[in-house]
């Protein structure tokens, strides 16, 4: 009995400890920031720059094309109503964006406030994950890193997921249904840096399935490497035409190499 309570204390603590530390609040980012029309169709130009830099030099600076759709208080009509006062929002499970500002030659100019979400925080440890801090979160609120797409990574049964990785994984849109795709060609569940890899360099499981139709077996590091010397089936059939037969993929990629196909 004294054994159970005594685990019973410790679980409770542990589970105080916890609420404690999501209910240390986080800090608030301030920043200037600027919003104008993106050359990309149905997207918004964000620009933040660091408020505590001085006037003759640019730090803390980034820009991205954000969608219409995730900003309310803003339009891009909104952008031509010269010396209108707007306040664009940027709502995300990891904290909500605002920027402030005067409309003028087709852009809103102000100031930014970026509020972090000390229970996305809290939900997000309880799922294994740590290390957050203001900036890391505002990063998440813009990718749009949400905890129930981070749940669907975990249940496909992808390890080695750490709060750092999840932005890449979300940078290259890597999200069950493509696991899923590459695990049914009989590839073994790729590792979190494969499946960066393989969405960064585009791999596909058509394209993959049009190789192994080819007799090749290539591995997921293979693939990775047909597809940064852009070894496609149409390159396989260009060679096969011109009498090289059989090729292993690693005379394919050094004939990309030393451009023996031109």
């Amino acid at each position: 009995m004294m054994k159970r309570n005594l685990f019973m204390l410790a679980a409770a603590l542990t589970t105080v400890a916890i609420a404690l530390h999501a209910a240390v609040p986080l800090d608030p980012i301030h920043s200037k920031c600027s919003i104008s029309a993106s050359e990309v169709s149905d997207k918004f130009r964000l620009q933040i720059e660091n408020g505590n830099c001085p006037s003759s030099s640019h730090c803390g600076f980034s820009n991205s094309d954000e969608s219409i759709s995730r900003f309310t208080g803003i339009s891009l009509e909104d952008l031509s109503r010269e010396g209108a006062r707007l306040t664009a929002t940027l709502a995300a499970e990891a904290g909500v964006f605002t920027c402030t500002g005067i409309v003028h030659d087709g852009e809103l100019s102000g100031e930014s406030i970026f509020a972090p979400a000390a229970a996305f925080v809290a939900k997000m440890e309880k799922m294994g994950f740590s290390g957050y801090d203001s900036d890391k979160l505002q990063v998440y609120a813009f990718l749009n890193v949400e905890s129930d797409w981070v749940r669907s990574l975990q249940q496909v049964g992808i390890e080695g997921l750490t709060a750092d990785k999840l932005i890449a994984l979300r940078v290259f849109n890597v999200d069950p249904a493509y696991v899923k795709s590459m695990t049914a060609l009989g590839y073994q569940l790729p590792t979190v840096d494969q499946l960066v890899a393989l969405k960064c360099q585009g791999v596909n499981a058509q394209e993959v399935a049009e190789i192994r139709a080819l007799g090749y077996k290539p591995t997921l590091d293979e693939l990775i490497q047909m597809r940064i010397f852009k070894i496609t089936p149409d390159f396989i059939h260009h060679m096969e035409d011109r009498g090289f037969k059989n090729l292993t993929i690693a005379k394919l990629v050094q004939i990309r190499i030393f451009k023996l196909a031109d």
